[in-house]
């Protein structure tokens, strides 16, 4: 048996055994590693049984919330926080655009697995209780990641420009594994800054077989998303009034350490493809999407509800030309905005928007709150998970990524951040003065 075959077991049952004698958070721990070791898609998969993993951790995520559920759900109440009250209204509207849908039983398909991943998501809210279980599943996240970058550096480029190949459980081409390793730059620039030695070297480690990968994967939509939320979060650590002293000197080091290393493995290929983002040439560019999304609304005047999953590949060859379709017969829309809107109308693009912004008024909620108590390293942990999840919208932006499981992953981070920093700590002190004034009032009679 291979190395990596007795490492997945011993982390698959180490796993189980910790999540039922541990901490509940194990077995959404367990969820992530099954994800990203993705053992059906491995070579070394016919040296483990034939087991379905990633259901067995499913389960036991559930299990151990229905042992728990009533302590549990005193802490993380899904109703505290509207982002996952506009998640289960998402998921209502896609089982309720199966009625005009174009393509039903595809539609179907895709709803019941989107329907799994926001279950995932909503058990996993309840299982991670503190800052702890937060990094743990950050940092489960980013191992995840580096794996990704550790195959694609193993594999080399083997379709022309760019690596074919690797894939995750919910599918897609390589751009969609591209995306899911984007909001690992700014999560590893937030732990190098505020870590130690130790940490800031593992976090070196591990970002040059992601920064890797990002090349070898040659995505430039993923290029875009790192760029903009590792670059939004680089100038907080620059020119915030709070970060600590001696932090603008450490973060002048990390910027050019990891620009070094980005320019190391950066080949010419790598900036051939990028320079293209730039290029006239709409077929070279990539801008031909735009013609994509702009023949959603010629769509949409004919079917105002949305066509449903799959429906605007359907429809491609009666709006656009072969020519624009590039020769192929059915053309996707190639973002995850207009993804939305061809899918589920203009009330569930609505909805996905709502969601978006419930999701940063809260953190920005936090954010006052954490600075108020001076607890800036608890202010940029936001702003990093923030930009994460700005990465992932930028990447998505150029490719349909609307039921994409990282998205929801980070999501679910900054929702438990949020719930940590600021619900926690608000209740506690809101139960306090509640005590204290039941105290003063029977003072005062006596």
């Amino acid at each position: 048996m291979s190395k990596m075959a007795l490492i997945f077991l011993a982390v698959f049952f180490g796993g189980i055994v910790a999540g039922f004698f541990y901490t509940g958070a194990a077995a959404f721990v367990l969820y992530q590693m099954v994800y990203f070791l993705n053992p059906d898609d491995r070579w070394w998969s016919a040296q483990i049984p034939g087991l379905r993993y990633s259901f067995i951790a499913s389960l036991l995520m559930l299990i151990v919330l229905g042992a728990k559920y009533k302590e549990l759900s005193q802490k993380s109440a899904w109703k505290e926080q509207p982002v996952f009250i506009y998640l289960m209204v998402l998921v209502g509207l896609f089982y309720i655009a199966k009625l005009w849908s174009l393509a039903p039983d595809i539609h179907d398909d895709f709803t019941f697995i989107f329907l799994k991943l926001i279950i995932i998501v909503l058990v996993a809210y309840k299982l991670l209780n503190s800052e702890a279980t937060l990094k743990v599943a950050t940092w489960a996240y980013l191992l995840g990641c580096t794996y990704l970058g550790y195959l694609a550096t193993s594999t080399g480029r083997n379709s022309g420009d760019r690596l074919e190949g690797i894939a995750l459980p919910d599918g897609g081409d390589v751009n969609g594994v591209a995306a899911a390793i984007v909001p690992a730059g700014v999560l590893l620039l937030y732990y190098a800054w505020m870590g130690n030695k130790k940490v800031r070297v593992f976090c070196f480690f591990c970002g040059a077989f992601v920064a890797n990968g990002l090349v070898l994967f040659n995505s430039r939509g993923a290029f875009l998303g790192t760029v903009a939320s590792a670059g939004l979060f680089l100038l907080f650590m620059m020119f915030s009034k709070y970060r600590r002293k001696g932090q603008r000197g450490l973060a002048v080091f990390i910027v050019i350490v990891g620009i070094s290393g980005g320019l190391y493995v950066a080949d010419d290929l790598f900036w051939q493809r990028m320079s293209t983002l730039q290029s006239s040439d709409s077929a070279e560019s990539g801008s031909h999407r735009v013609l994509f999304w702009m023949t959603t609304f010629d769509m949409m005047e004919d079917h105002p509800l949305g066509m449903g999953v799959h429906g605007y590949n359907i429809l491609s060859p009666l709006y656009l030309t072969e020519e624009e379709r590039e020769g192929v017969q059915y053309k996707t829309v190639h973002s995850i905005w207009f993804q939305a809107l061809s899918e589920l109308g203009w009330h569930g693009l609505l909805i996905f928007l709502a969601m978006l912004i419930s999701l940063y008024r809260m953190s920005k909620k936090a954010k006052t709150f954490v600075l108020d108590n001076k607890e800036y390293e608890k202010y940029f942990h936001l702003l990093a998970l923030e930009c994460a999840v700005l990465g992932y919208l930028v990447t998505s932006t150029f490719i349909n990524q609307l039921r994409a499981e990282i998205l929801y992953w980070m999501i679910l981070f900054l929702a438990v951040a949020i719930k940590v920093y600021y619900l926690h700590p608000q209740s506690v002190t809101v139960s306090a003065r509640s005590l204290g004034s039941r105290i003063q009032g029977k003072v005062k009679r006596v």
